[in-house]
């Protein structure tokens, strides 16, 4: 099967004061009217309909003819009615990335039917569009940081540059690129979102975590080095900068509850964690990713993602080590002492654990050794183990 196919664009930032608040506004506000609906009510399958809003490629007014790969695009309009594939359209400023998840993609001009469901200075500009992508959710991936947008910028590859990795700078032409990732990531399932989310979607929960930037280049630039914070998944980082904050911010407040603080970083282990199991078996034969859980038998990649605790157990699987062990790099770490790291951490994850608060010594101690103050992090040598 060939790769699954992406998109890459740049927002102009010269259309409206910040292009990518606009689209925002219009996601998050459909998405507060779905919320404002009972549990229960017919109206809100109707709702989750409505969630979404449009991206125009801007045409330029020094181009009259078409894209020369316009086809190649609005042919990936196929690929959105596929549950089993993502298509995903990345957006970047330069200084800060996102990721889209693409349900509709559309060469009609959809202001003249779905005109509340579009930003509304491309009709205030008078811009003419290409094409239009209907976005379902969008999600950021690196805040301020144009290093870590070109780092996760060469996980892609241009198809029509020798799929050679996506270059910030001398690469961005022809917008938007069509590209494929060899990881395979997704963004976008609902399982794995709602066990990291709470049941949100990620602009909502990206909305509730801002200011965040300035902490994940820290931590990438003094503790965890460059390479092992690429390694990260950018969930991951995101909940590690989260507890950071959370942390640093009401470390001097008495007795204050930092449960927060150890719930965020055993997301990031969780997410990490299924995340390499998951690379490491995309190879494996089927009856090599079969273990019992939970008294039957599953495929391992067919089932959600695991558990702090289920982890811990899957990995101790004595006849899934040696599959490990051909598939990853440092393997003998992930499935030796990782499982350990699991069990520890997985005591916050319990819900009889969340009405005890926790003291700031505790959070503490568990950010240190995840994050590696002192010591050589757990989340530092996670990310070292990589597929072979």
């Amino acid at each position: 099967m060939n790769a699954p196919r992406h998109l890459v664009g740049v927002w102009n930032p010269s259309y409206a004061d910040d292009v990518m608040d606009a689209h925002l506004a219009v996601l998050l506000n459909r998405m507060r009217e779905l919320r404002a609906l009972p549990k229960g009510d017919p109206r809100r399958d109707a709702g989750e309909a409505d969630v979404h809003v449009w991206w125009g490629k801007v045409r330029s007014a020094n181009r009259q003819q078409p894209l020369d790969h316009l086809p190649e695009i609005l042919a990936l309009d196929a690929a959105t009615s596929d549950e089993a594939r993502e298509v995903q359209l990345y957006l970047t400023d330069y200084r800060s990335l996102y990721v889209a998840h693409v349900i509709e993609i559309t060469a009609e001009d959809v202001r003249l039917d779905e005109g509340s469901h579009v930003p509304r200075y491309y009709t205030e500009r008078n811009l003419s569009c290409d094409c239009w992508f209907r976005l379902g959710d969008i999600r950021r991936i690196v805040a301020d940081d144009t290093l870590g947008v070109i780092a996760e910028l060469r996980k892609l590859s241009n198809t029509h540059y020798n799929d050679r990795p996506v270059s910030l700078y001398g690469g961005m032409v022809n917008l938007p690129l069509i590209v494929t990732r060899s990881d395979d990531a997704t963004f976008f399932e609902p399982e794995a979102r709602d066990a990291l989310t709470d049941g949100r979607y990620w602009a909502e929960f990206d909305a509730e975590r801002t200011g965040l930037g300035a902490i994940e280049r820290e931590l990438r630039d003094n503790l965890f080095g460059e390479s092992a914070w690429s390694g990260l998944d950018p969930a991951v980082r995101g909940f590690v900068a989260g507890a950071e904050h959370l942390l640093r911010a009401q470390r001097r407040t008495p007795a204050f509850d930092f449960s927060g603080v150890v719930l965020d970083l055993a997301k990031a282990c969780e997410v990490q964690g299924n995340r390499t199991l998951h690379r490491a078996l995309r190879k494996a034969k089927p009856g090599d990713r079969m273990v019992n859980l939970g008294g039957r038998s599953v495929d391992l990649l067919d089932t959600p993602p695991l558990s702090a605790g289920e982890l811990a157990r899957v990995l101790e699987e004595p006849a899934l080590r040696p599959v490990l062990a051909r598939q990853l790099r440092d393997a003998a770490w992930f499935t030796g002492q990782f499982p350990s790291v699991l069990r520890e951490i997985a005591r916050y994850r319990n819900p009889a654990a969340h009405s005890e608060p926790v003291g700031l010594e505790d959070a503490v101690r568990v950010r240190d050794h995840m994050v590696g103050v002192g010591c050589h992090g757990h989340l530092v040598k996670l990310a070292r183990v990589q597929p072979a």
